[in-house]
Order: structure tokens, then C-alpha cells, then sequence
């Protein structure tokens, strides 16, 4: 008599999930180390800041990973103006901040690092700035250009900093699971 064939997939994915929630896992969360070097490569200022992870973020990540949904291992640095940035935002719809593009074409790539220890530091993504303009934060995005893709986080700078045009602002990601 030969067994009927029994899929365990689904039910292994949501005990994963249980398991992981119950142990207090978190999504994944990102820091960005930011530093902006003037036109002759003087540091003008540098900064450390933690993300906030979007809703959208959050069920990218469910979606993606649980639910083996379409999957894309490209993701792009968003620069974030002032203003206040929420769980609810999306690339869409963020009413608190706008996006600030004092750089000429689309969001830059992120080039990804080795992975070790839960942690993986990505290559720093360079803009080259070409406006003035007042940057608060930085982000992480699925798209390089428009709204129809997920803002997987946005974090604050400790204060609004000026860049003008010549200067480099360096965006160095760093995602951690914990």
C-alpha cells in the first residue's frame, strides 16, 4: 500500500515563523553610516543612524521569504528629507517627508557584502551631489525610480544637514538580524 504524498512545506514555513516571533525575532533593521566630503574630499560631516522598518517592509519580507513570492536581490539608497517618518509610509504615500534627489539620475544600487554573524555591511553608495538641498535621512528601497515598489525602511539624522552641489555623500548600509 503506498502512502499518500503529504506537503509539509506550508506548515514547516508558519512553525518557522511562530517559532521565530516567539523568540522575539525581529525583521531585519538597518543602520547607515553617512558621511558628506566636500568637493576637495574634506569630511564635512559624518553620522550614525538606526532605521525605522515600514509595515511594507515587514510584509515584503513575509511575503518574499515565508510565502516564496517573486523575489528581487536588487535594492536601491533613498535619500529622506525632514520630516516625520512612520511605520505606515510607503514609497507611495509618506506625507511627514519628501524624497530629496539633489543628485542627477536614478536611486543608486546597493552591492552587498559577505554575510557573517547575522549581520552583512553593504559597499558605500556614493552621490555625487549637484543642488543644494537639506537631507535628513536615508532609506531602502526596491525600486530605483518611481513609487510602485517597497520602502523597506527610513531613518532620521540626528539634525537636517545642507549638502551643495560638489559634494559627495556616501551612504554605507548595514543590515542586521538579532
Amino acid at each position: 500500500m503506498q502512502m499518500p504524498k503529504v506537503s509539509l512545506a506550508p506548515t514547516f514555513r508558519r512553525l518557522l515563523l511562530v517559532t521565530a516571533l516567539s523568540f522575539g525575532m525581529v525583521a531585519p533593521s538597518l543602520t547607515y553610516h553617512v558621511e558628506c566630503r566636500d568637493c576637495n574630499g574634506q569630511l564635512k560631516w559624518e553620522e550614525n543612524v538606526h532605521n525605522l522598518v515600514t509595515t511594507a517592509g515587514k510584509n515584503d519580507i513575509l511575503d518574499k521569504y515565508f510565502k516564496g513570492s517573486t523575489y528581487t536581490a536588487t535594492w536601491y539608497i533613498i535619500l529622506a528629507g525632514a520630516g516625520t517618518k512612520a511605520v505606515g509610509d510607503t514609497l507611495a504615500s509618506h506625507a511627514g517627508w519628501t524624497e530629496q534627489t539633489p543628485y542627477s539620475g536614478n536611486r543608486p544600487a546597493i552591492t552587498w557584502g559577505t554575510t557573517s554573524a547575522g549581520s552583512n555591511t553593504a559597499t558605500g553608495v556614493a552621490f555625487t551631489i549637484n543642488a543644494t538641498a537639506t537631507v535628513a535621512g536615508a532609506g531602502l528601497s526596491t525600486v530605483n525610480t518611481g513609487t510602485s515598489g517597497t520602502l523597506y525602511s527610513v531613518s532620521d539624522f540626528s539634525v537636517s544637514r545642507s549638502v551643495v552641489s560638489g559634494d559627495t555623500l556616501t551612504v554605507t548600509p548595514t543590515v542586521s538580524v538579532s
